[in-house]
């Protein structure tokens, strides 16, 4: 049964709500890319899918504009799949259920995912009208964005011809983005050595955060709930000495961690130091973050283990746990209010008996992205890790002289009768990658308003996903 079909336009909620019934997380996109195959061949429209399966679809330019230069639409298929604790929603087989909050589209207990499907929407509505007046279109719909842009890599400028570009992946509506930050993600692996388990078993939590999108959410200084469990086990380990047992917290390398838990081992003559330890902390952190985070807390349980880490191994997790570095590290001095440089701990998890940390770096600034990099490696190696950096994309820097950008703020001037804001971004987007690809391509990002991104709460505003549908529209019809 339909959820959105009493929204307009109809087309684009249509379309959005047939994306929300295919399973699409980051590296299960098969079946939304032959879905997107599909769709063109049943309108004869010239499509491509290469091995990455991103997905080229062209359309002819309307009457009046069919020498019209090719105007490329982009966004990607994919979405992060974070879900509310308790939740068995399955993210490779099971379809987002919707619901509709007064102006708001919400998922039930997991991520949306309007962060892209709302621009796979638009594109396949564009692509299905045939009232609309535009220039030949070619939506261009990548994969794995999330996860590294592995898409946006593998692609090649073979089936594209279009010097214009609209990246429909910003979630501000009025914003138009110019500029966006570089990253890599760093993977940092410790080998613990392990012996005979002794003393009692505890299982320490901290939860209740809201974690959020490590690129826009960064500047809100919410607290990382793997950062804040190396400060509870440090102090555990000061004050009683403790054992790792097993790690576990956040759940992708792009979303700020919500849970982390540390499965412990101590004597039992510690345990009620070791419970009131626990108090304080809880107690410290709903102080600290009582605005950002008011409902975070750090518990305490019995738990259950065959084998501890030496001490030595132990503590050298704790100790990098505690000390490597987290959220905003620069501020840009060009733009205000923009951060220059970050790093998130997204993950941390127990694999085999390996304890693995994943980070995502991001700088405007490349080389602050190296020394970040540099950091993180001489931490680990400090603390007996293996450390190795992948997905390097680049960052996409600013056009004094962009013929889309003046369009852009003319058109939404025209509409809506106020200027738009010319801005940056902290976080990757595709654009720097396809600029690489595309040099002489002209590009703009934009998207409607999208609120806690990469979280459970996602959710999208009805209202100006309509208005900037009708922006994108009015748009291509000034592109002649």
């Amino acid at each position: 049964m339909s959820v959105l079909n009493k929204l307009s336009p109809k087309e684009v909620f249509a379309f959005f709500e047939e994306l929300s019934s295919i399973p699409r997380t980051s590296g299960n996109e098969k079946q939304v890319s032959d879905y997107l195959v599909d769709f063109a061949k049943k309108r004869d429209l010239e499509v491509f899918q290469d091995e990455a399966l991103n997905v080229i679809i062209k359309k002819a330019g309307t009457k009046g504009y069919e020498k019209s230069a090719p105007v490329i639409i982009q966004g990607h298929m994919d979405m992060v799949g974070e879900k509310a604790s308790g939740s068995n929603h399955d993210f490779l087989k099971d379809p987002i259920k919707l619901r509709i909050e007064d102006d708001f589209i919400y998922a039930t207990n997991t991520t949306l995912g309007a962060d892209d499907g709302i621009a796979v929407a638009y594109g396949l509505a564009i692509l299905d009208a045939l009232e609309l007046n535009h220039p030949p279109i070619e939506l261009l719909i990548t994969t794995n964005e999330e996860t590294g842009m592995n898409g946006a890599s593998s692609l090649t400028a073979e089936h594209l011809s279009g010097k214009t570009m609209l990246n429909i992946d910003a979630e501000e509506e009025g914003i138009f983005l110019v500029s966006c930050a570089g990253g890599l993600t760093s993977y940092v692996t410790f080998k613990p050595d392990y012996e005979d388990l002794s003393g009692m078993v505890m299982e320490v939590s901290v939860e209740g955060l809201k974690g959020g999108h490590s690129g826009m959410e960064i500047i809100k200084q919410r607290g990382n709930a793997v950062k804040l469990l190396g400060r509870v086990l440090n102090r555990l380990n000061e004050e009683i000495g403790i054992r790792l047992v097993t790690l576990r917290g956040g759940a992708k390398h792009n979303a700020i961690a919500r849970e982390a838990y540390a499965t412990i081992a101590f004597t039992k003559e510690n345990a009620a130091q070791a419970s009131e330890i626990i108090k304080d902390m809880d107690s410290v952190f709903k102080d600290e973050f009582r605005v950002q985070d008011p409902k975070v807390k750090v518990e305490i349980k019995k738990a259950s283990g065959d084998k501890m880490m030496a001490s030595n191994s132990s503590n050298n997790i704790i100790n990098y746990i505690l000390t490597v570095p987290d959220g905003i590290q620069r501020m840009s001095s060009d733009i205000e209010g923009l951060v220059e440089s970050s790093l998130n701990l997204g993950v941390l998890a127990d694999n085999g008996g390996k304890i693995e940390f994943t980070h995502a770096v991001r700088s405007s600034v490349k080389s602050q992205k190296a020394e970040i990099a540099e950091i993180i490696s001489a931490l680990g190696n400090l603390t007996g890790a293996i450390v190795n950096n992948t997905g390097d994309y680049p960052e996409w820097q600013y056009e004094e002289d962009s013929k889309i950008r003046k369009t852009a703020m003319e058109t939404y001037k025209g509409l809506f009768k106020k200027e738009p804001e010319i801005s940056a971004i902290h976080a990757g987007l595709e654009c720097g990658l396809l600029k690489k690809i595309l040099p002489e391509t002209d590009m703009i990002s934009f998207g409607p308003n999208l609120f806690d991104v990469h979280t459970p709460e996602e959710h999208m505003s009805i209202s100006s996903a309509a208005r900037t549908y009708k922006f994108v529209t009015a748009l291509l019809e000034n592109l002649k």
